[in-house]
């Protein structure tokens, strides 16, 4: 769907006022005209009796002059404030040169030369520049030298142990408590202190300071800061502790931060008594970090962060900033250059293609109490288990998550389904990418709305006793020069091997998997999903790329392990620590692993040298089955062995059996479209296809569309095709009678322990008929642990057979059919065995007992004990 642009109007609605408010509204400035000699003079005179508001540097260098304002020109922000600002950010704004957008790439903002405030352009006639004086020293309290330059630059350590209120001791000054405040456009400062009322000394480039005859420094305090005349209370933010505790620092550079999302980020909370937002960012390699935002018209130069130690975290108090505040950090890397960055770690973001990260903290209920108490009484593995795969944006287009709701959980409930599987809803820039290139690992796409929205979708699908799985990208991430790639100037969430850092097929970055940090912020991120969204499983996508350093790569294009071998030691032990810590955080979760080689072990547990992984999909079981169904029948047995070659691995791992959106889409066709002949086979072989997937061991998953047998590709722009079940289109029974199949398949799978309780275990299978290559047909036994089996007979040829005998096992005095995908109301030619069929005796079977059946064309028909 078309991306909605966000809406500014709604943003501003629920940001809370800042008690660090913004530069107020200025006309825009006029272009500066050098003044005739007589009225130059005058201007001069004026200037010295009567004090004025502080002006704007020019873009040239300028010789010190006679009349300079109070104070020099503030540096040149990242991005000038909107017209509402003060005469000074005006003519600062002259300056500014293209690529300096509010929240624009990695490119480096400069700050122009600047001559002192209210000082004469270079244009002025001489006597002018002559007449100005010598600037006067600043007072004692003001910043000096690389201390000062550090600050204005943006690439200061220690902002908090120059800004705020300290002790102040000095050889032939007064002693006391200095103040000082960083506050570019401000005209004045003035210190609420003690009973004081102190107006700070201005020192030039938005620096104010002055020493106050105080004993220590007060515990509490605030600033009046005058824009335009116009004087705002607010608090320092530089007078606070670090919000972060030592815990949460330690934790973290051990790499053991579970909780992740608690310790990094925006996080709204009450701090030393006053309500703000605590801004926290992992970048080790930064000179200096600041925080910009719509709260600070995206000027960050007043809100420099700290360095909490060797941690490589940033870190930034905010009073009076809230919820729906958007905001990025603006780091300074080593080599000096700037470059703005959204949160990693943001949990709601603006919709694409914008990108800022924005303020946010979750008011939702939980209404799930339920199914969440009931999600662990049974491991997966041993339960039924059909899945839905659904693409969220193009399943109804232009839904919203809260629409949804009100659509998805009521149609997949009627289907059948135990569970949905959503294409990634982690914010993705780019829609073509299916979400599979993420940005935002910790922000639901807010293509759809919010991350409450979210959680009302997830919620209202638990209620319809639905489980949500979430596709999710640890495998790589993309390029974009705002999100994570070099993230703070040299390789930090990537290798910073290149051999390992390039993704070879998708123009993308892989993950440091070894490097602690990173690991922990994918580990914490998927444990994240399961607590913060009632996920309830994991399908991680792209698992053989990581486990594999030559995966598509050329000689030359990766190096070995540190053992000589080809596999990806850092991904091992990272997938493993996160299957560990999913599965002990999160009982009732489930894991699933879209691995396409014969890696050993991939569902094993971690305890064992396994993966870990709950599930596997069985990408060989859909390739061989694929090319099977794809030959017309007169040749299908010349590929009879592609069918049960997948029960010679069958137990090797936990499987589940995709029909995903991978085989659909790029020219591989519908399913529909992949069978042979006219389109009555096409739909029959369809059926058919379909009946023998829901008996062979495994789980099963079905990509939207195909439960009601959409002949074109899927494609992210329109959806499936919800025009071919409407009654007014001529075909429509055709496709209602396939969709019909699916719900009946899905209900008889869920009444039938056999098909689903011994799924992993050779226990719960036998072949009756696996070597009928010349007739097409396949024929198996699915066993539970206590009631009856279930025979499943397959049928790919297009003819009826008559009086075919198959072996079924004694004591079962009768077999009723209970599903015939030829039926009649699914759109087959309705050849059924109406009658419950009792075993024979003797014959050509060797005396064991066998059934006399019709096997109807291009068709599985399943039998129970009558």
């Amino acid at each position: 769907m078309t991306p909605r642009p966000p809406s500014r109007k709604s943003a501003d609605a629920e940001q809370p006022a800042p008690s660090n408010p913004p530069t107020p509204p200025r006309k825009r400035a006029k272009r500066a005209t050098a003044p005739k000699p007589a009225e130059a003079a005058e201007a001069t005179q004026a200037a010295e009796a009567t004090p004025q508001p502080r002006k704007p540097a020019r873009a040239a260098a300028a010789k010190p002059k006679a009349a300079a304002a109070k104070s020099p020109q503030a540096p040149q922000p990242a991005e000038g404030p909107p017209d509402s600002a003060p005469k000074a950010a005006q003519d600062a704004e002259s300056g500014r040169g293209p690529g300096t957008g509010a929240r624009g790439g990695s490119k480096s903002r400069r700050t122009p030369k600047s001559t002192a405030a209210g000082s004469p352009p270079d244009s002025a006639p001489k006597a002018v520049q002559d007449a100005e004086p010598t600037p006067k020293k600043r007072p004692p309290g003001a910043l000096e030298g690389s201390d000062r330059d550090r600050l204005l630059s943006g690439g200061h350590h220690d902002p908090h142990g120059l800004l705020g209120a300290h002790p102040f001791k000095k050889t032939n000054a007064p002693t006391g408590i200095v103040f000082r405040a960083l506050r570019p456009f401000a005209q004045a400062v003035t210190v609420l202190a003690d009973g004081h009322r102190t107006q700070l000394h201005d020192d030039g480039d938005g620096l104010f300071s002055g020493v106050l005859p105080l004993d220590s420094v007060p515990p509490e305090y605030t600033l009046l800061v005058t824009y335009d005349g116009i004087e705002h209370e607010v608090q320092d933010p530089y007078r606070f502790l670090p919000a972060l505790g030592e815990l949460d620092l330690y934790l973290i550079g051990e790499g053991r931060h579970e909780e992740l999302w608690q310790a990094l980020g925006a996080q709204p909370m009450v701090h030393q008594g006053v309500t703000g937002t605590r801004f926290t960012v992992w970048a080790p390699n930064a000179r200096g970090v600041r925080v910009a935002g719509d709260f600070n018209y995206w000027n960050g130069t007043g809100f420099p962060m700290r360095s909490l130690g060797s941690s490589g975290i940033w870190e930034l108090f905010v009073p009076g900033v809230g919820e729906g505040t958007l905001y990025k950090f603006e780091i300074m890397r080593p080599d000096g250059s700037h470059t703005m960055r959204a949160d990693p770690m943001a949990r709601r973001t603006e919709c694409p293609p914008a990108n800022a990260s924005i303020v946010t903290t979750s008011h939702h209920t939980w209404r799930d109490q339920e199914w969440m108490a009931h999600r662990a009484d049974r491991p997966i593995h041993k339960s039924p288990f059909s899945v839905y795969e659904v693409h969220l944006a193009s399943w109804r287009p232009g839904l919203s998550y809260r629409e949804l709701a009100e659509q998805l959980p009521a149609y997949v409930a009627d289907l059948g389904f135990t569970h949905v599987e959503l294409m990634p809803v982690a914010e993705h820039p780019f829609g073509g990418s299916w979400g599979y290139q993420v940005t935002g690992l910790y922000a639901p796409t807010a293509r759809m709305g919010t991350p409450d929205d979210f959680r009302y979708l997830v919620d209202a699908l638990h209620r319809a006793g639905i489980g949500v799985i979430m596709d999710w990208v640890p495998a790589h991430f993309p390029k974009d020069d705002w999100a994570l790639a070099r993230f703070d100037g040299p390789n930090l969430y990537e290798h910073e091997d290149w051999r390992r850092a390039e993704h070879p097929d998708w123009g993308t970055l892989e993950f440091d998997y070894g490097r602690p940090e990173v690991r922990n912020f994918l580990v914490a991120n998927a444990t994240y999903w399961c607590e913060e969204f009632h996920i309830d499983g994991l399908r991680v996508d792209a698992v053989a790329s990581m486990l594999y350093l030559d995966y598509s790569r050329e000689d030359g294009e990766w190096a070995p392990n540190e053992f000589g071998g080809r596999d990806n030691p850092d991904a091992v032990s990272f997938l493993q620590e996160m299957n560990a810590t999913v599965y002990r955080r999160n009982p009732g979760v489930v894991t699933i692993a879209e691995e396409s080689t014969a890696w050993d072990g991939v569902t094993r547990p971690t305890d064992s040298g396994g993966l870990g992984f709950g599930l596997k999909w069985n990408m060989g079981w859909m390739h061989d089955s694929l090319v099977y169904i794809s030959k017309e029948p007169v040749h299908r047995k010349y590929h009879h062995n592609e069918m049960t070659f997948s029960m010679v691995y069958a137990y090797s791992e936990n499987y589940v059996l995709p029909i995903s959106h991978d085989e659909v889409v790029h020219g591989k066709q519908a399913l529909v479209s992949k069978m042979p002949g006219d389109w009555w086979q096409r739909r029959a072989n369809h059926r058919a296809y379909l009946g023998y997937m829901w008996a062979h061991p495994g789980k099963q998953l079905l990509f939207m569309g195909q439960e009601f047998a959409q002949g074109a590709e899927w494609s992210e722009g329109h959806g499936p095709d919800w025009w071919l079940l409407d009654p007014a289109y001529s075909a429509e029974p055709d496709h209602r009678g396939v969709r019909d199949l699916v719900r009946d398949l899905n209900q008889l799978y869920v009444a039938t322990p056999a098909l689903w309780e011994l799924d992993t275990v050779p226990d719960g299978f036998t072949w009756v008929l696996g070597d009928a290559a010349e007739d097409n047909v396949f024929a198996f036994l699915r066993f539970d642990a206590k009631s009856g089996p279930l025979l499943a007979v397959s049928n790919f040829s297009p003819v009826v057979r008559h009086g075919y005998r198959l072996c079924v096992p004694d004591l079962i005095p009768a077999w009723t059919e209970v599903l015939n995908t030829d039926a009649a109301r699914y759109g087959g030619s309705d050849v059924r065995n109406t009658e419950p069929l009792k075993p024979e005796s003797g014959g050509a079977h060797g005396g064991r007992p066998s059934l006399e059946l019709t096997l109807p064309p291009l068709a599985t028909v399943w039998f129970k004990p009558a």
